[in-house]
């Protein structure tokens, strides 16, 4: 019954957000007892693919695997290893700017890529004076070049390392630092530079150069965050309370 029920959950042939039937209707549907449809949706809620609802509105919601759900698991895979930041942040080093490459690469990038970085790049300008707004802001432009690079499998396990960084990233600006300036102005107007120099070469097609500019930016955003707090471990909490990444 899991089985069958997970794998209409991965082929869509039920979405996000839709209810399963009632307990009633899977005895009936399944012919089975009613502690295996319990057991069933123990299995999918272990799944991350249900969350079950009790009460008067109770029900079994639908959920579809995301980066958000991969990067929770890993996070709690890499606290138990004791991992820190700065791997997290070394393997995006070498991985985001080959998706920015990619990004460059794209022949439809001015459809399917470029607007989405430059209203990242807009929303950054539009709240710079606002401190607090700054990093998650600046992560939207980086999680955008892993959304939008083309590759499903990238997006997927990248994106889960930019879910984990971000909530780092966004703990250590708004815990070692004054709440009234997480961040100098100096090191925010070079990384809203770096950002728009980054779109441009992505605009225009040049990979190579959208690769090195990747590059840069992030061994600087990196020092600056692992300078700021650089003994921490991963922290899988932090990962369940931040946004979406849909």
């Amino acid at each position: 019954m899991a089985s069958r029920l997970r794998d209409d959950i991965l082929t869509g042939r039920l979405t996000e957000g839709d209810v399963l039937p009632s307990q009633e209707a899977l005895f009936a549907q399944f012919g089975v007892s009613p502690p295996a449809v319990r057991e069933a949706m123990h299995i999918l809620e272990s799944d991350g693919l249900i969350s079950v609802r009790r009460g008067n509105v109770g029900g079994a919601v639908v959920h579809l695997p995301s980066a958000e759900r991969t990067a929770q698991m890993i996070g709690m895979v890499l606290q138990t290893r004791a991992a820190t930041p700065a791997d997290v942040s070394e393997a995006l080093l070498h991985l985001e700017p080959i998706c920015a490459g990619m990004c460059a690469a794209r022949e439809d990038r001015m459809t399917e890529v470029v607007p989405y970085l430059q209203a990242a790049v807009d929303l950054q300008v539009e709240q710079f004076d606002t401190s607090s707004h700054y990093v998650p802001n600046a992560r939207r432009f980086h999680e955008a070049i892993v959304r939008r690079c083309g590759n499903e499998p990238m997006i997927l396990v990248i994106g889960a390392l930019e879910v984990i960084w971000s909530a780092h990233e966004s703990a250590v600006w708004s815990d070692e630092c004054s709440p009234a300036d997480p961040m100098r102005p100096p090191t925010m107007r070079a990384a809203l530079r770096d950002h728009n120099r980054l779109l441009e070469a992505i605009a225009e097609g040049d990979s190579p150069r959208a690769v090195r500019l990747a590059g840069q930016h992030l061994a600087a955003a990196r020092r600056d965050t692992l300078a700021a707090a650089s003994s921490r471990t991963i922290e899988a909490r932090l990962i369940s309370n931040g946004q979406d990444w849909t």
